[in-house]
């Protein structure tokens, strides 16, 4: 299913038009990508990319549906980037899900992609959170004065909020779904479909 989509997409891709065609290239760019992209009323300027918390962090194992918003001047503009399900960070309203990253909210810089941003930006956001400048108080207080406690919070909030099946669903029969070591999602046929 995820091939056709992509195969889908791609085909509109070929007829997009001029304006449009750096925002679309980072689209299909991230789309291509091992990250699953799904798109709202088959446009690029808003879709949700499901997001993977980073290895040896207390995010790990975590699973987050991240929603994407395209301004029209995109990537003169950046992206407005936000969390669907509750996660505790410093730097992550809890009610909201909006971010507060330098990165993309102050430096943003035409030269990023939207893969920068889930390959990097966002990982790094997560493996060192930044309590000075803090969207979540509470959160950043905690990890300032009791680290150990809040890791074990954050971990419960990953269990609550971030479980892998509420996000992706049951495993499809027939398809054995994993993560690489990068923390995306990969699929391999185990059995072949009868006729």
């Amino acid at each position: 299913m995820q091939d056709f989509l992509r195969f889908k997409h791609l085909c509109r891709y070929i007829t997009m038009s001029a304006p449009n065609k750096r925002r679309d290239t980072d689209f299909y760019k991230l789309l291509m990508s091992d990250f699953i992209v799904e798109t709202i009323d088959d446009s690029t300027n808003q879709f949700n990319v499901v997001f993977h918390g980073p290895k040896e962090s207390p995010y790990e194992g975590g699973v987050w549906k991240i929603q994407v918003k395209l301004p029209d001047s995109y990537p003169y503009k950046r992206p407005s980037i936000k969390f669907l399900n509750k996660i505790l960070h410093p730097n992550i309203d809890e009610s909201s899900g909006a971010v507060c990253m330098n990165v993309i909210n102050e430096t943003w810089n035409s030269a990023f992609d939207l893969a920068n941003v889930f390959e990097t930006f966002l990982p790094l956001l997560l493996l060192y959170p930044n309590p000075s400048d803090p969207f979540n108080v509470d959160a950043a207080v905690q990890m300032l004065r009791d680290k150990e406690q809040y890791e074990k919070r954050v971990k419960e909030y990953c269990e609550q909020y971030a479980k892998r099946e509420n996000i992706l669903g049951p495993p499809v029969e027939g398809r054995n779904t994993s993560e690489d070591s990068d923390g995306k999602a990969t699929s391999s046929d185990d059995e072949t479909a009868e006729p």
